[in-house]
């Protein structure tokens, strides 16, 4: 068994990044070196004060720590490195611009009023972004049996409607699952399903991200624990984002 060192070596870079600056932020919270309503998402002093950084900021906060930070963290751990080595192995400027295209679409879908209400969305997006990754997982290994608390046995594809489900049983908010929903299913539907249907692909990553993974040295990833995830066989669109994308 790995000690917890070794296997935060093995994650891939962009999820390690993205997983750590999030504990980080929590981390940060507790002690008391910010508040959260600074990095908070808010249209009004983005437009009014220039406070741009919100746009990034809103992303790297999950939460307090608790039993919803930890799920919430576990979800990134698993499926965005399963994605990450898997889908995305050795295309590491793909998977970032998976990310840069989904926070762009949930930060358009939340000040969207009519499919969003203003007192309704989420001040914080990661949450929503980790489950767009659990969305896109799950239509990439739609057949892999998952169990949840050990109770209830489903496939993948059904997952993120499982897990939506719970959290109105929980009486969370389920805005931002929605939210990562939506967001995944543009991203899958523009980069897969609509170039199947004889589309132009029109996700191609730009070739300033290619040049800006490049530059910082992930491009052909060398970590450790590279080798691709198994998928499960009979997936109706197993390996297809990964063609389509290259």
């Amino acid at each position: 068994m790995s000690s917890p060192a070794e296997f935060y070596k093995t994650l891939p870079p962009i999820t390690k990044a993205y997983g750590t600056i999030c504990v980080l932020a929590t981390a940060a919270f507790h002690l008391g070196l910010y508040h959260p309503a600074i990095i908070a998402l808010n249209y009004d002093p983005v437009f009014s004060h220039f406070q741009v950084w919100r746009l990034i900021t809103n992303f790297f906060f999950l939460g307090k720590f608790s039993i919803n930070f930890g799920i919430h963290l576990l979800m990134l751990a698993r499926y965005g490195v399963q994605l990450e080595k898997g889908p995305f192995e050795k295309r590491t400027a793909d998977f970032l611009w998976m990310i840069m295209f989904g926070a762009l679409s949930l930060l358009v879908l939340s000040a969207i009023p009519f499919f969003l209400p203003l007192y309704l969305a989420p001040p914080f997006l990661g949450v929503s972004l980790v489950f767009m990754l659990l969305y896109l997982w799950s239509r990439e290994f739609p057949n892999a049996q998952i169990s949840i608390y050990g109770l209830v046995t489903l496939k993948a594809f059904y997952l993120p409607w499982a897990m939506l489900a719970l959290d109105v049983i929980f009486g969370s908010h389920i805005a931002p699952d929605l939210l990562g929903i939506v967001a995944g299913h543009m991203y899958y539907f523009f980069s897969v399903l609509y170039p199947l249907a004889g589309g132009p692909n029109l996700l191609r990553t730009p070739l300033w991200v290619h040049k800006l993974v490049a530059r910082m040295g992930l491009e052909g990833p060398s970590y450790p624990g590279a080798a691709q995830a198994n998928r499960t066989a009979g997936t109706t669109f197993r390996g297809r984002s990964y063609r389509l994308n290259g």
